[in-house]
C-alpha cells in the first residue's frame, strides 16, 4: 500500500529525507501523519522516525541547510525545519524501564521495538518517503476497519501512561466505526485501571476532554466511560 498527499510531496519533506537516506539512515513518516493520509483526513504535524542518533540527525539536517531545534534530545528527539515546515524527527527506542508515563528508553535501531512503545496499533503504521506504508506490527487491518486496539497487552499501555485511557475513548469518538463499538480487550482494560485517572494532572485531564468533546458525535464514546467508570474518574 501507498500513501501520497501534498505534505508527503513538500521539497522541504523529501529534502530532510533524501539527506538522512542519503547518510546511510533510515527515514520514516510516522504516527499521526501515516494514519491520516490513509484514512483521508487532513495531515498536520509531520513526525518522522530514524535509525540515526540525535547528533546524527542534527549534523546531517544541518549540513543540507536545514535549521535544527533540540527541541527534546534527550528524548531522541529534534526539530527539523524544512522548507519552512517543522518535522519532529525521533531515533528509534525501545523501553527498558517504565514507571507510569516516565519511562526508561534506549535508543534502537529497529523499527519494531519502536513499534511497540506506541499507544494504539493505527499509531504504529509507518510510511518510506515513496509513500509506501510499513506495518510491523499488523496494525493496518486495525485501521482499515477503524478499530482502536491498543499495542500488545491493554492494560501493560495503560499503566505505561494513564492517559491513554482517555486517548482510547477520544480516538474512537474520532477515527472508531460507531457500529462495530469500542474493542472488548481494550475497554476492561480502561475499566479494571479507570483509578489511575487520579494520578494525571488536571491539565492534562481537561486537554484530553477537550479533544474529545469536539469531535463530531462525542456522545457515545462518552457514554461508554460512564459504563466502564470511567467518567467519575474525571
Amino acid at each position: 500500500m501507498r500513501l501520497s498527499g501534498d505534505w508527503l510531496a513538500q521539497e522541504g519533506t523529501q529534502g530532510l529525507c533524501a539527506a538522512l537516506t542519503g547518510a546511510g539512515y533510515r527515514a520514516l513518516f510516522v504516527g499521526g501523519c501515516v494514519r491520516n493520509a490513509l484514512m483521508d483526513r487532513p495531515v498536520a504535524d509531520l513526525d518522522l522516525a530514524t535509525d540515526a542518533l540525535p547528533e546524527e540527525v542534527t549534523r546531517v539536517a544541518k549540513a543540507a541547510g536545514f535549521r535544527v531545534i533540540p527541541t527534546g534530545v534527550e528524548h531522541g528527539t529534534v526539530t527539523v525545519i524544512a522548507g519552512g515546515v517543522p518535522h519532529e524527527v525521533t531515533t528509534f527506542r525501545r523501553d527498558v524501564e517504565t514507571f507510569g508515563r516516565h519511562a526508561t528508553v534506549a535508543f534502537s535501531g529497529d523499527v519494531t521495538e519502536d513499534a511497540k512503545r506506541r499507544d494504539f496499533t493505527m499509531n504504529a503504521l509507518y510510511a518510506l518517503p515513496s509513500g509506501e506504508v510499513i506495518d510491523p506490527l499488523g496494525g493496518l487491518p486495525d485501521l482499515q476497519a477503524r478499530r482502536v486496539r491498543f499495542v500488545g497487552d491493554a492494560e501493560r499501555r495503560i499503566a505505561e501512561d494513564y492517559l491513554r485511557i482517555l486517548r482510547f475513548f477520544r480516538f474512537h469518538a474520532i477515527y472508531g466505526d460507531p457500529a462495530e463499538g469500542l474493542d472488548a480487550e481494550g475497554l476492561a482494560a480502561c475499566a479494571a485501571l479507570a483509578e489511575g485517572i487520579a494520578t494525571l494532572s488536571r491539565e492534562r485531564i481537561g486537554a484530553e476532554m477537550r479533544k474529545l468533546l469536539g469531535a463530531e458525535d462525542p456522545a457515545p464514546a462518552v457514554a461508554s466511560m460512564a459504563q466502564a467508570g470511567v467518567l467519575a474518574q474525571v
